[in-house]
């Protein structure tokens, strides 16, 4: 909902609220959905200063794994640190006492609102290019990814599935009203998930050829044998692009032959995980090719800019915040359950040293124009 003089733009946090990884910094947290908390791990990079809009990857977990299992497992921390987005990790609900994801397979939860209601929190925290948010994952959420291309086609430019495929029940009916790259990684000797499908699961070669068709890509491939540089992980990988599709849309593979239930270039926690290329990387030398503005038209790019009125750092910070262009401006911080915390006072600089570590929000009323950060 839009208010006329309300613009919810981000959120200041303090600093020891984090955990950290890698050179940046894990945030556990949780949002109302579908009258669930639904919590979510969020690894903000170092270079991230919130000055310019980044992109969002969601990285989603597989059946009976979890939110932080999946953020190390496909680890995308040392590629963001240097490529510069934000990459959240959601928490499935429990099916049978094991987290999953519906996928479309039964009416609660909501998955595909927990995505959206994820998206549109972070946007309210983060400065989050609306045109670069791709959805990836590992068996249950790379099913799951492909659910959120027939589903919410018109936030998420492009997938990525490790180990996955759709089901059969939506195999057809997953067809999004515009073109939609896709990435599949998938190992031949899958057991939980097999290449060539069955009662449950499509075929990989199926899978390939419907998006191909639906990208009016060129059926050849361009094709690439990945070097075998590791000689003991019992798999071999071949690269298979299907591109020139409409609007620059592509598909790619990567069929790895004799390769397992398994993330590619992740630690061998399971048998025959290829070692000969990292699914993280590829991943993302794939989503960055793409923007949804190139296949939608209507993506609210007209919002861009609205934060650049105000910059808010050190974020997140322990001790004083600095509230560049609120000069002439009155600076109130609220809680998230919106008590007001402080007195409504003047200034460009806030001390939040007296604060407990949390999430807050910070109101800056000027020329009778609210916004809140």
């Amino acid at each position: 909902m839009r208010l006329k003089n309300l613009k919810i733009t981000g959120l200041f946090l303090l600093i020891s609220l984090y955990h950290f990884a890698q050179s940046g910094a894990t945030l556990v947290d949780s949002i109302l959905s579908g009258g669930h908390y639904r919590t979510y791990n969020l690894y903000v990079p170092t270079v991230y200063n919130g000055t310019k809009q980044v992109p969002l990857l969601l990285n989603l977990h597989g059946y009976m794994s979890n939110a932080l299992q999946q953020q190390f497992y496909g680890n995308f921390m040392p590629i963001a640190d240097t490529a510069n987005f934000l990459m959240v990790y959601p928490q499935g609900l429990t099916y049978q006492g094991e987290p999953f994801w519906n996928a479309g397979l039964t009416t609660s939860p909501d998955d595909v609102q927990f995505m959206d209601d994820l998206i549109n929190h972070l946007r309210s925290v983060y400065l989050i290019d609306i045109r670069r948010i791709y959805s990836c994952g590992m068996s249950n959420g790379a099913i799951m990814s492909y659910y959120l291309a027939g589903h919410l086609y018109n936030r998420i430019a492009a997938i990525a599935s490790v180990a996955g495929t759709l089901f059969n029940p939506w195999f057809m009916s997953c067809d999004p009203p515009r073109p939609f790259p896709v990435m599949e990684i998938h190992g031949t000797a899958d057991s939980i998930v097999p290449y060539a499908g069955d009662i449950n699961f499509a075929p990989i070669d199926s899978v390939i050829r419907k998006w191909v068709l639906h990208n009016n890509c060129n059926p050849s491939p361009i094709t690439y044998s990945v070097p075998n540089s590791n000689t003991t992980d019992n798999s071999l990988a071949v690269n298979y692009r299907y591109t020139n599709g409409t609007a620059g849309s592509s598909v790619e593979l990567y069929k790895i032959f004799g390769g397992g239930h398994s993330w590619p270039g992740a630690l061998p926690l399971f048998p025959n995980t290829n070692e000969d290329f990292n699914a993280s990387v590829e991943i993302w030398r794939f989503f960055r090719q793409y923007r949804l503005d190139a296949f939608v038209s209507d993506v609210g790019v007209e919002e861009f800019g609205l934060t650049t009125q105000f910059r808010i750092y050190p974020n997140p910070s322990s001790e004083v915040i600095l509230v560049e262009g609120a000069e002439g401006a009155l600076l109130t911080v609220f809680a998230t359950d919106g008590q007001q915390i402080s007195a409504e006072s003047a200034g460009t600089q806030l001390n939040i040293a007296s604060l407990n570590p949390g999430v807050y929000f910070l109101k800056i009323r000027k020329d009778k124009v609210v916004t809140m950060f």
